[in-house]
């Protein structure tokens, strides 16, 4: 296990700065906590660029609704952001 900082997050996918080299095209298990709660869902590395690693989720049947609901809670908060 090793611990890294998210960057940005979508339905299909996150972004996280790790300390460590990890393959591009590897499946590896992310755990990580979001405002509607845990997820622990598998993912590919699709990009790399120095310690940023881009993830594509491969399998979040049991994590998606949580996922979708802090994509939706993050879009309005941007939205109301633009606003102002």
């Amino acid at each position: 296990m090793l611990k890294g900082n998210t960057v940005d997050i979508s339905e299909s996918g996150i972004s996280a700065i790790l300390r460590i080299e990890v393959p591009v095209d590897e499946i590896v298990e992310l755990q990580f906590t979001l405002p509607y709660g845990p997820v622990n869902v598998y993912a590919m590395v699709r990009q790399r660029n120095a310690f940023r690693y881009g993830f594509q989720f491969v399998e979040s049947d049991s994590a998606s609704k949580i996922i979708q609901a802090t994509c939706r809670q993050l879009a309005v908060e941007q939205a109301l952001l633009g606003e102002l």
